[in-house]
This record gives structure tokens, sequence and C-alpha cells, in this order.
């Protein structure tokens, strides 16, 4: 029989573990491991003083668990087992794979020497949100404006309105695009895009989509991205921050706002690596070229043409899923120019698209930013790019800026 107890630790979540974890209770310990997982935690402790055996399906569960946690520079610490259970483990070659201790206290210093190993340089406390953060150089980057977004209402573009972007001019941005050489092979293949750290993801307006993607396609010259509206922006990381909501899942226009707490421009890029709480997003469902303009002569946002040319689902989707967003927001929408308020919707200060990955736990270290960014870009699938609105909730993730001249 197995039996279990959570309780926290400071920060930590220990797990009092109690009886056999054999093949008749992987189950139930599978599903808790699953939701500490999933709520966010990243150490776990587990107390083993009460495991009287470990089979070799127990020990299977405990280190698909480790592996999840140590890509995300997390881990499980084992501490208290009787020699029994600690010689399970050594015959198994898992001796070293856990940090095992004899005893809470040495378990507990462990947490606290890896902790003390960190670069945050501050920290910020807003709203109930902690955000922690590094800076990164001071040098502003670049926006530049793709096109116009003017002629989706009506659905009136041509081919005279596509615009080829060189894959090596743009590390960030999004917008409305694909990728193709001849109008006609590519025309009704635009979708929701995004371009982060040169990696491109778009979703084709199309009855039956998929998301497409180039990793690194900035690295290739003779890649060209073809876009009817859209923007993108250069520079270096300003600050590259950590955020943990609160009781609650934050929200992204609550986010935005923290991320100015730490920033003093008055427009930025963004990049968010987030584990979602439910999103609100939309994305078109036919590309709004002149052939397809609807027959009423109204607009694809009109009553009578909405659901047929918009997906705006009326609940939030994705729970718990990685997502990889990007955009730009503005600190006062009325103070910034024309050309960027025009790539927002009205009374919105930002314009951010995101790629919802499969669902796993996310790192939270922003040492590794880029490197978190490239594990999901190539490990994980992809599902849909969106555009991504401010009531999206997320329990928490991490974010680089990049502040921009204007």
């Amino acid at each position: 029989m197995f039996e279990y107890e959570v309780k926290e630790e400071g920060a930590t979540q220990c797990i009092l573990a109690k009886g056999r974890v054999d093949a008749l209770s992987v189950p139930d310990l599978q599903r808790l491991l699953d939701r500490l997982i999933l709520n966010g935690e990243r150490v776990l402790l587990v107390d083993m003083t009460s495991v009287i055996y470990v089979s070799s399906a127990g020990l299977r569960v405990f280190l698909a668990a480790q592996k999840q946690l140590t890509k995300v520079g997390g881990e499980i610490v084992l501490f208290g087992m009787n020699t029994p259970v600690f010689e399970i483990f050594r015959m198994s070659g898992l001796a070293t794979v856990f940090h095992i201790a004899d005893s809470r206290d040495e378990a507990q210093q462990h947490l606290i020497e890896k902790e003390c190993t960190g670069i945050v340089s501050a920290s910020e406390s807003i709203e109930g949100v902690r955000m922690e953060y590094v800076e990164g150089a001071r040098e502003k980057g670049t926006l530049f404006v793709i096109g116009s977004p003017d002629k989706t209402a009506g659905s009136t573009y041509t081919d005279r309105d596509v615009v080829a972007v060189e894959a090596s001019r743009m590390e960030f941005g999004c917008g409305f695009a694909t990728v193709g050489e001849e109008y006609e092979e590519y025309k009704g293949l635009f979708g929701e895009s995004m371009v982060v750290r040169g990696s491109f993801f778009f979703y084709p307006a199309v009855k039956h989509p998929s998301v497409d993607f180039l990793v690194n396609a900035h690295e290739d010259s003779g890649t060209v991205y073809r876009f009817l509206h859209g923007f993108g922006f250069n520079g270096p990381y300003r600050y590259v921050i950590s955020f943990e909501g609160g009781e609650r899942p934050l929200d992204l226009t609550s986010l935005i706002e923290g991320l100015f707490a730490v920033s003093n421009a008055s427009v930025f890029g963004v990049v968010i690596i987030a584990e979602s709480k439910g999103l609100w997003g939309m994305h078109l469902r036919k590309v709004p070229l002149m052939e397809q303009k609807p027959e009423n002569g109204k607009s694809i946002f009109d009553g009578e043409n909405f659901s047929e040319w918009v997906d705006f689902p009326v609940e939030p989707t994705f729970t718990n899923h990685a997502v990889v967003a990007t955009g730009i927001a503005v600190r006062d929408r009325e103070s910034a120019s024309p050309e960027v308020q025009a790539l927002m919707a009205e009374e919105s200060s930002f314009h951010v698209h995101g790629a919802i990955f499969e669902k796993t736990p996310l790192s939270k270290n922003i040492a590794r930013f880029d490197g978190e960014l490239s594990r999901i870009f190539n490990e994980l699938q992809v599902y849909k790019i969106q555009h991504i609105l401010g009531r999206s909730r997320f329990s928490g993730g991490m974010a680089a800026i990049i502040e921009l001249e204007g």
C-alpha cells in the first residue's frame, strides 16, 4: 500500500511518501508528480523515510520526472532512505542520477547552495507578481513596419501588396506571412506568423491548418518571407526576466505593465516563454485576398461574415501548454507615432503573436533564456499561431525586453 502527503518546506513542495512504490501504486505517484510539475514546481523534495520498497516500475516514474525537471533546471531531491531502498537505487545505477541526502537538513542545505549560484541582479514585486531580472546591453534596437493591415477588413489584397523580407534582416517580429517563390503557389498559405531569434513560424489560413516553421531561418541567406502586413525588430536583450504569478495567474495585460516597471523605454519588443493558464486568441480562417472578398460586400469582421473568417473561441483554451510569444508594446499609446499606433488594435498598447506548444515544464533560468527557446523550437510539437489577447493568463515564465528607438 502507498500513501503520501504534500507539505510546503519553505518555497519547495515536499512529498512525504509511505509504503510500497510498486506497479500498483505507480499510477498514483505518476499523477502526483505530473500535477506538481504542471503547477510550476521545479524542485521537489521527497521524504523516503517511511518507504519500505521501490520496484523497477517505481524507479521508472521517479526517473521520468527527473528527466523532465532537469531539462528546465530543476530536480527531485530524495532523503531519508533506509539501506534496502538505497541499495535498489544503487544497483539500478540511479544513485548518482538523483541527489540523495541522508536527512531533511542535508536536503535543504543542498537547495540553499544551489539557489546561491544564480545571477539575479535585481528583483521587483508588482501587484503580487515577483519578477527577477538581469540587465543586458543598453543599446536600443530598431523597429520597421511591413506593408499595411488596411486591406484586411475588405479582403482586397493582391500580388502587388506582397512585401518580401529577407530572413537575415529580421530577428523578431510578427504579422500575416508565408514563404514561397511564386505567388500562385503561396497566395493561399498566408497566415498568422512570428519570428523569434530568427526562427519563423506561420499558421496558414486554410480549412485544415497546421503550423509550419523554419528554425534558424535567418542563417540561410536565400530565405525570404512574404508578408501582407506586419512588423519586425532587431536588437539586443536589455533585460531578461523571470516572473511568477501569485495566488492567481497573471494576465498578459498585467505582465506588459509589469515589464514597463522594469524598463524605462517608451516602446519595446518582447519575447515571452510562459506556461498558459488559459489563452484568449484569434486567427483568420481565410486569406483576405481580392478573389475571396465576401459576396455581400461587407467587412470580414461584420457579424454576417465573422464566423466564416475568424476563429475566435469564446472560452480560454490551451491551459497548461507552453507558449512562446513575441510582439511590441508602448508605454503610452497616445504619445506613440502614428505608424506604431497603426500596428495595434484601437485602445490596445501592445500587439503580440504566440505559438502554442505541447504541455511541458519550462525553465525559469534566465541565464539560459535562448537555450530554452532552442529546446522548445527543436523538441516540442507546435499546434497553433495566434494573435494573443490581453486576457490570456500565465502561471509564470520568462521574458526578454528589446528596447526600441521611438
